[in-house]
Parts: structure tokens; C-alpha cells; sequence
């Protein structure tokens, strides 16, 4: 490979992403706006350009100044809750940045794209585990605009020969240690970062939204995936695209199902603190289960997470533990 260029690489997924190509000895360049993103993230990249990449002249300078072999993105708004409130916002920069990234890959001949979309274009699903064939009709406009850039991608692909994979994310938890890069959103809705300040006291206790759905335990049950379980997909997608130029959709899960009371305990066990936690009403539209299948992404792409439960949450600790306050110390 020549130089791939990763659209979101100094957020969460997308540093892990950055430290793994530069681990593989592939030259990498990063665009984000660092909106969401942290500078100190992007370790690996032989350059960091900040820009829109709704600004087509930004991403012209970026195509003309590097040799770009490949790209993949991960540049999105993606916090459920604000879309709902905000759909324009979700619509103008999740599909006119990717709308114009495309347009720059196809004036600079650019025809491997790995995109990050999102098990949120499944909607309520309708059995377990969850397949790429099942119906997507997703109920927020967060996963309504991944699933409309999943469809652009499908159109460029026939119209331009833009190959892609699109890979639909489950929970990614964990981090990075020898990287020394891990999960600092604000705001923070995601439940393992938030059981981790909840153990560090920065947070009273952690909440249970409801325990009284059809599982063992009472509590919502979601599949996990460790960030550098997910980041290998994408390289491995990317090689996928260059041996074949198959373009394709795949899930990104462990394929098992964890409690929110399971986090919870097993997070007490890593950390050794006792971890508050309090029951709280339901939330409006949360599933009792949501499990991937992943046996597309191993008979295709040859993808099968190594990592459990036990060491994504040990990496998290190690993280935040040491980064009580991000990347800010």
C-alpha cells in the first residue's frame, strides 16, 4: 500500500486505526477537524491536516500533496440522543462530508473506501443475532444517515468504481496501552467509560436504565468489541478491496452478549472498587438484546476478535486510571 488516508483519525476509533497502520509500517495521513477529535490522538500519522471535509478545496490540497492509495473513514457526529434533536446537523456533516470525500476520491483516482457505519441502521431488530441481510430501518437519524451513506456508497461503486466496505459497528470498548491512546468523549454516553469514572469517583454511581427486561438478569444486553479488534477488520477490509475490489457490508461484533449488570460486576473485579450503581427508568427505544453475527466478516474478510470482555474493560482501566482527565492529564 502507498499512503492511506484516515478521515476522523484523531478520535476514538479512528487514533486506534492510526496507531495500527504505523504499527504495520503503512504511511498514514489524518484530516479532522478536532471537533470531537485530539490532536494528541493521531500518534503515527506522518501528517495531521485540520479541515472540514465538507471543504472541497481542503480535501483537493490533501489529494494533491500525498499520494493516496486508499481511505478510511470514520469522520461522523455521532451521538444518538442530539440527532434526534438535531437531525439537520447529523444529515450536513455525516453525508455532505462523506458525499465529499467521494467526489475528491473520484477526481483524484482514488477507488478503496473503508466507512465506518453502524449497527444503528438496524433500527428495533427482528431476531438474534443480527445479520447483514436483516431489514435496516433505523429509528434515529444517526443510523438513518449512516444508512444513506451506505446507499451513496452503493451508487458510487456502479457509477464510478469506487469500491467500499462498509463496516456496522456494535459497542467498541477498550484501548490502546503500548499506544497509550484510549476513549475521552464530552460529552461521554457510552457505559464502560462511564462505569471507569464511576470507579475513579468522578461520578456519584453509574445508572441502570431499567431492570426488568426479558434477560437473566434484568438488564440490556449488548455486544462488546475491543477497538483493536475492530481497527484489524479495517485493515483487513482494505486488503480485502485490493486483492478483489469486492465491495461489501459487514457487521463488527464479538458475537456474544454482556449484561449491564455483567459490565458492571466485571468492572468491579478489574478495578477493585465498588462501583455505585442505581436503577433508573427506561429509556424510550432501547432493545433487550442486541447481538451481532459475525460469520460474514470471517468467511470474507478472515476477521475473528481475539479480545473479551475481561480485557477490554482491563484496557479501558488502564486508560482512564491513567488519564483521569483525558487527554487533557
Amino acid at each position: 500500500m502507498k499512503t492511506i488516508l484516515v478521515a476522523g483519525g484523531a478520535g476514538y476509533i479512528g487514533s486506534h486505526m492510526v496507531a495500527l497502520l504505523a504499527e504495520r509500517g503503512i504511511d498514514t495521513v489524518v484530516v479532522d477537524n478536532l471537533r470531537t477529535g485530539h490532536w494528541q490522538a493521531a500518534k503515527g500519522a506522518r501528517k495531521l491536516y485540520v479541515g472540514d471535509l465538507r471543504d472541497a478545496a481542503f480535501l483537493d490540497q490533501v489529494f494533491s500533496e500525498n499520494d493516496i492509495d486508499g481511505v478510511i473513514n470514520f469522520a461522523a457526529y455521532s451521538l444518538v440522543g442530539e440527532s434526534v434533536t438535531n437531525p439537520l446537523k447529523y444529515y450536513g456533516n455525516n453525508v455532505a462530508g462523506s458525499q465529499s470525500m467521494l467526489t475528491a476520491m473520484k477526481e483524484h483516482s482514488v477507488h478503496k473506501i473503508v466507512f465506518s457505519s453502524t449497527a444503528a441502521t438496524y433500527g428495533e431488530p427482528e431476531k438474534q443475532p443480527i445479520e447483514e441481510t436483516d431489514r435496516t430501518d433505523p429509528t434515529n437519524p444517526y443510523g438513518a444517515s449512516k444508512l444513506a451513506i451506505e446507499g451513496m456508497l452503493k451508487w458510487c461503486d456502479n457509477a464510478y468504481g469506487i469500491h467500499y466496505v462498509a463496516l456496522r459497528y456494535f459497542n467498541a470498548a477498550g484501548s490502546n496501552p503500548d499506544a497509550g491512546i484510549g476513549e475521552d468523549h464530552d460529552p461521554e454516553s457510552h457505559l464502560i467509560p462511564l462505569v471507569m469514572k464511576t470507579a475513579l469517583g468522578q461520578r456519584s454511581h453509574i445508572g441502570i436504565f431499567g431492570d426488568d427486561y426479558p434477560t437473566a438478569d434484568g438488564t440490556c444486553i449488548r455486544d462488546y468489541i475491543h477497538v483493536r479488534d475492530l481497527v484489524e477488520a479495517h485493515l483487513l477490509a482494505l486488503e480485502h478491496l485490493e486483492k478483489t475490489g469486492e465491495s461489501g457490508i459487514f457487521n463488527l461484533g464479538s458475537g456474544d452478549g454482556y449484561s449491564v449488570k455483567e459490565i458492571i460486576d466485571t468492572a468491579r473485579k478489574i478495578t477493585g472498587r465498588p462501583i455505585p450503581a442505581v436503577v433508573e427508568p427506561r429509556r424510550a427505544g432501547d432493545p433487550s438484546v442486541l447481538i451481532a453475527s459475525n460469520q460474514k466478516a470471517a468467511a470474507v474478510l478472515g476477521w475473528k476478535p481475539t479480545r473479551g470482555l475481561e480485557e477490554i474493560i482491563s484496557d479501558a482501566w488502564a486508560w482512564h486510571s491513567s488519564h483521569p482527565n483525558g487527554y487533557e492529564g
